[in-house]
């Protein structure tokens, strides 16, 4: 089928939506005229390798409602299974063997204020005047990890979905137990039936210094070398850091990351939903944070540079966060999926 196809050009055709299809149609082609398990293996392999090449996707996902209605606007991190990055801070990282969502933005002032109109969060922000002001799409600031775990498990909640993050009656976090369901071992911070969540540090780290073709860069915009410093924008390989007034707004925070994520250097730190030492196995310890701030010096922004802070700290005003999410199957995959068993049970009969 590739007969003649170099691998630049696999790459190109991939993200082609007019070949994804002809792919497709190979595919139960010839799953019709085998019939076996076999080929259905070799398909679903055949679409790991689109998404592993396709170019960023743009996800929009509703919250709330009326005036108090948002979007999140989050990206897909393909190439599942990727080999880890060994040149920065934990080494290895950036290694995740799935397929998966993160905010294309860090999440804003406006997010919060709705959140806490419809779900009565009461989740208080850093008063941003003497940084450039309190507008609603900048990102919301003076957010502690608890806080924003509790923003994440309204997100999941009102949508249907299970909470991502355990806390008794008087707001303390609590490890998720085997006793619960959705309990990971490995994770004792997230249940696994959450759709929406904290980006680990792994999550993190590959949305922003990784890429689809599995180049690692030192800085989160797609580059070895220190971006550009602007105080807003979108320009390619610019970042806010550096001393301007203030963050800039969340979509114009300059350029994006080889993923097509904004603002993951400079702008603001952001939590990640891993304690600093890598295990999430005591609820209080620090998390780790990344990214760097309109502040900062480019230094801050790269592979090598986490940070940690308390979780209950909701006094930085240089601190935010972003969101992750569970990616759901394609409408069509699910078809073509249910295509496959069809044709099989036709040819046993």
């Amino acid at each position: 089928m590739w007969s003649g196809v170099n691998g630049k050009e696999k790459s190109h055709l991939a993200q082609s939506g007019h070949l994804q299809g002809l792919i497709v149609g190979w595919c139960v082609l010839k799953i019709c005229q085998e019939g076996s398990i076999s080929m259905i293996v070799r398909f679903l392999k055949v679409l790991m390798m689109i998404g592993a090449t396709a170019s960023a996707q743009s996800l929009l996902q509703t919250f709330g409602s009326g005036a108090n209605a948002f979007l999140i606007d989050f990206v897909e991190i393909g190439n599942p299974g990727n080999a880890a990055d060994t040149t920065g801070v934990p080494n290895p990282a950036g290694s995740v063997g799935y397929v998966y969502n993160i905010g294309k933005y860090e999440v804003s002032r406006d997010m919060i204020e709705k959140a806490n109109n419809v779900g009565g969060l009461g989740i208080d922000m850093y008063n941003m005047t003497s940084f450039g002001g309190n507008g609603s799409n900048k990102p919301a600031t003076g957010i502690s990890w608890y806080e924003a775990a509790r923003f994440v498990n309204w997100l999941n909640a009102s949508t249907g979905n299970t909470e991502a993050y355990k806390f008794d009656i008087s707001g303390t976090i609590l490890l998720w137990s085997s006793a619960d369901t959705g309990y990971n071992a490995s994770n004792q911070y997230r249940n696994s039936l959450a759709k929406f969540y904290l980006p680990s540090t792994d999550e993190w780290y590959k949305a922003a210094y990784g890429s689809p073709n599995s180049i690692w860069y030192n800085y989160p915009t797609g580059s070895d070398s220190p971006p550009l410093m602007v105080s807003s924008g979108t320009t390619a390989n610019t970042a806010v850091y550096g001393g301007p007034l203030g963050p800039a707004d969340i979509d114009n925070a300059g350029g994006l990351s080889a993923w097509g994520a904004m603002g993951m250097g400079g702008n603001v730190w952001e939590w990640m939903e891993t304690a600093y030492d890598g295990i999430n196995d005591l609820g209080y310890e620090n998390r780790e944070i990344r990214g760097g701030t309109w502040l900062n010096p480019s230094s801050n922004l790269e592979a090598s540079e986490p940070r940690s802070d308390s979780p209950s700290d909701n006094t930085s005003f240089h601190g935010g966060f972003r969101v992750a999410m569970v990616p759901e199957p394609s409408a069509l995959s699910l078809i073509v999926v249910g295509f496959c068993g069809s044709a099989i049970l036709r040819r046993r009969r």
